[in-house]
């Protein structure tokens, strides 16, 4: 257990002396939020697909496929060609567009793009950023309490309670610096250890050739494409689009794109950040898929597949070492899910409401208190979280990608739309998205990833609200 636990203390610091050394730069608010828009090709690569791969990407998504089969696979895919669209569609105008705007949050952003005087665009986008992140960050942490309670026997409350304390310290001392550097560090550490563990699984077993009859006895398919029927290729398609157009809405991503120092480096930090997410998301993938032979008859807790592996490969200290991957992938998301949090309740709501003549130092203290304030209201709901990881990120991340990721397109590339379309778009995109769950069995049999119909419902009332609203504003011109 010392083993263990040395191996995690040692994790952990390396992440803490990242915010330590980070504190010098965070001279202004601007350097804070968004480090001055200073970020080179490097972190902003890496640390952009890190944000998007928490948890989820050990532990979910193996588990979908290993219990599942190789149909789930399309979430993969679909990921990877939504951000790669996001790259390619989002983030060289976004990046112009917001210093242009003079934004460091979406919500200022959209407020000036759509010539909002009222706050009601802010203020919305910031409730909706708000509320789903804060389902986001409760996944990481439980997800970061049951590996305590899997890899040390630790309680569940007492591995959150230190998870958070970990992150708090390093993000309150170093800020948008800090969080983009530990970010990067840990996208190359959960590399190595997602390469690491199908490849010396693969030697253990030898042989891959059951695979086909453990398959086949647990009424699973082992081809991406087990039929062409309606029902099949259906939940292909909803699988690919509905998860791959979140990107386009995942404030947590965007802020990389909008931190990059210069706009042209944007096209390096794509090729070195797909061919990242391209390596992660194949070795996961393959995780599931040798586990089926490591483990025919299956696992009682089939999501800790990834650490059952490790277990089985490694001594102790380099199963725990190996299995800090997973805390990578769960911090580089969380941390920078919770500055966006805290630059929004410091930018959108402090020197919006509260102190409208706030300067430059007394928003950097609001936003170390916005971390504070909601690094606690993602740990208290954490502590009576019972859904599945899979089903909270899918339920958030349908959330933020339905609010945001059609007025961000329409916002970015249409003249067509004014302020109110903005409102009713963000309003509906978000609502179809947080009701669809509930919804889904009422309208059809199939199941339906929630952002799907949220994402294309949220543009038609963008437009439609346009339309009609067009004699009391007229939509203003995209930049550029």
């Amino acid at each position: 257990m010392f083993t263990q636990l040395f191996a995690i203390g040692l994790y952990f610091s390396l992440l803490a002396a990242i915010g330590i050394f980070s504190r010098k730069r965070n001279a202004t608010d601007k350097d804070f939020n968004l480090g001055n828009r200073k970020l080179n090709f490097w972190v902003t690569g890496i640390s952009a697909h890190a944000d998007d791969m928490s948890s989820w990407l050990f532990i979910a998504y193996p588990m979908a496929i290993f219990v599942f089969g190789a149909p789930k696979a399309w979430i993969g895919i679909g990921l990877i060609l939504g951000m790669f669209s996001n790259w390619q569609v989002i983030a060289p105008r976004l990046r112009k567009a917001t210093e242009h705007y003079d934004s460091y949050t979406l919500s200022t952003f959209l407020e000036r793009r759509f010539k909002d005087p009222t706050g009601t665009i802010r203020i919305l986008t910031a409730v909706m950023i708000l509320f789903f992140m804060t389902y986001y960050v409760s996944a990481g942490l439980v997800a970061t309490g049951r590996l305590f309670e899997t890899l040390f026997q630790i309680d569940y409350y007492i591995g959150i309670t230190v998870a958070i304390l970990i992150m708090v310290s390093y993000m309150y001392a170093g800020g948008f610096v800090s969080v983009a550097w530990t970010d990067f560090a840990q996208g190359l550490f959960l590399l190595f250890t997602l390469l690491l563990v199908p490849v010396m699984a693969y030697y253990q077993v030898g042989d891959l050739s059951p695979m086909s009859a453990i398959a086949a006895a647990k009424n699973i398919s082992l081809s991406i494409v087990p039929d062409f029927s309606f029902a099949t290729l259906f939940s292909i398609f909803s699988l690919t689009v509905g998860w791959g157009l979140g990107y386009f809405g995942q404030p947590h991503i965007l802020t990389k794109f909008m931190a990059i120092k210069n706009v042209e480096d944007l096209k390096k930090s794509k090729y070195l950040g797909m061919t990242w997410q391209i390596l992660v998301l194949s070795a996961a993938t393959a995780v599931a898929l040798i586990g089926l032979v490591m483990f025919p008859e299956g696992l009682d807790k089939p999501e800790m597949v990834f650490v059952e592996m490790t277990r089985s490969i490694f001594l102790p200290f380099a199963t725990v070492f190996t299995v800090c991957g997973i805390f990578a992938a769960n911090m580089s998301t969380m941390d920078s899910q919770i500055l966006v949090c805290a630059t929004v309740l410091s930018e959108d709501f402090y020197k919006r409401l509260v102190n409208k003549n706030a300067t430059s130092n007394q928003v950097l203290w609001a936003s170390r208190f916005g971390i504070l304030l909601f690094a606690a209201v993602a740990f208290f709901m954490a502590y009576g979280q019972s859904a599945t990881i899979m089903s909270i990120v899918e339920y958030a991340w349908s959330g933020l990608g339905a609010s945001f990721g059609p007025i961000l397109l329409v916002a970015l590339y249409s003249r067509s739309a004014n302020a109110y379309g903005a409102i009713a778009g963000i309003t509906v995109g978000g609502l179809t998205a947080a009701l669809w769950p509930s919804v889904n069995p009422l309208v059809t049999d199939l199941s339906i990833v929630p952002l799907f119909p949220a994402f294309f419902t949220s543009l038609l009332a963008i437009y439609t609200v346009s339309l009609l609203t067009r004699a009391r504003q007229e939509p203003s011109p995209i930049l550029g």
